[in-house]
């Protein structure tokens, strides 16, 4: 006979409720698990591989810019349903809810190491950030202040391309956005694109790739259409890394791929660069 009396399962007692939601994700590119405050902490990015995690424009407001120094414009434009298309509008309200956002793009005023500059930054969450009028007009505007006010002007894009919902009222905003992109430039002021995953369609093709210096995140997704409509429109294989920023950057497209880490003081380098701020805090 045994010295201890053997235990059997329910002697462990109530079984442990399950552990709650959220807490953890699994990096899509290494499968690692993640505790959620731990990559917050790391700026969303993965600590294992490096992943870039998508990230809401809060979160990028609150990591490149002077603390305390964004101060939002245009936040109350709301879109409208111009072409009837049937539940449109409760699709955006549904989002404003989820998103707290009134529309997938935030724009705004702020300094970036004491550098001023005027902002716009694509939030994906928000009907995969596509764009329809109030997203073009919000970016134009911001653009417009930026020549109005001698400043350069910053976009972050992330976007799944022209609003269908809209049909040619998103497409009308390529070419009001480049517009006033152009008169920006005429103007001899700095405008710096960058890019995050993923940026594609109408939005590639119009204000994302025209940047006096274009940005892009770690093998972020940058095309215009998706890997596999280029295939079957070209019947030819792709190469490899075929529309990732590491591909655009070997073939021209990008100018420098930056870790989010990084992008508060690669921006502020170039601000002081390429605008008076420098100048005068050197003097």
């Amino acid at each position: 006979m045994g010295i201890f009396k053997k235990r059997s399962v329910s002697d462990l007692g109530e079984k442990k409720k399950d552990m709650p939601e959220g807490l953890w994700v699994k990096c899509p590119s290494c499968n690692e698990s993640l505790f959620q405050e731990a990559l917050a902490k790391n700026l969303r990015v993965c600590t294992n591989c490096g992943y870039h995690f998508t990230i809401s424009s809060a979160e990028r407001i609150e990591s490149i810019v002077d603390t305390g120094s964004f101060v939002e414009m245009d936040a109350d434009l709301d879109s409208v349903d111009a072409l009837g298309f049937k539940g449109y509008l409760d699709k955006v309200k549904a989002y404003q809810k989820k998103t707290g956002l009134m529309e997938a793009v935030v724009t705004g005023r702020a300094t970036i190491e004491s550098c001023p500059a005027l902002l716009a930054i694509m939030d994906f969450r928000f009907l995969g950030a596509s764009m329809g009028s109030v997203v073009g007009e919000k970016i134009t505007r911001a653009i417009e202040a930026a020549t109005a006010e001698r400043k350069a002007v910053i976009v972050f894009s992330a976007s799944g391309g022209a609003r269908m919902h809209e049909g040619i009222l998103s497409l009308m905003q390529m070419a009001k956005t480049s517009g006033a992109l152009a008169r920006h430039a005429a103007a001899q002021l700095p405008y710096i694109s960058v890019l995050t995953h993923p940026t594609t369609g109408g939005v590639t093709a119009s204000f994302a790739t025209l940047g006096d210096i274009i940005i892009a995140e770690p093998k972020c997704m940058i095309g215009f259409a998706g890997p596999r409509v280029v295939k079957e429109t070209t019947h030819a294989d792709l190469p490899p890394g075929f529309q990732t920023a590491e591909f655009m950057l070997q073939h021209g497209l990008v100018d420098q791929i930056v870790e989010r880490k990084d992008m508060r003081s690669t921006l502020g380098a170039l601000l002081k660069y390429m605008t008076p701020c420098g100048r005068t805090q050197a003097a």
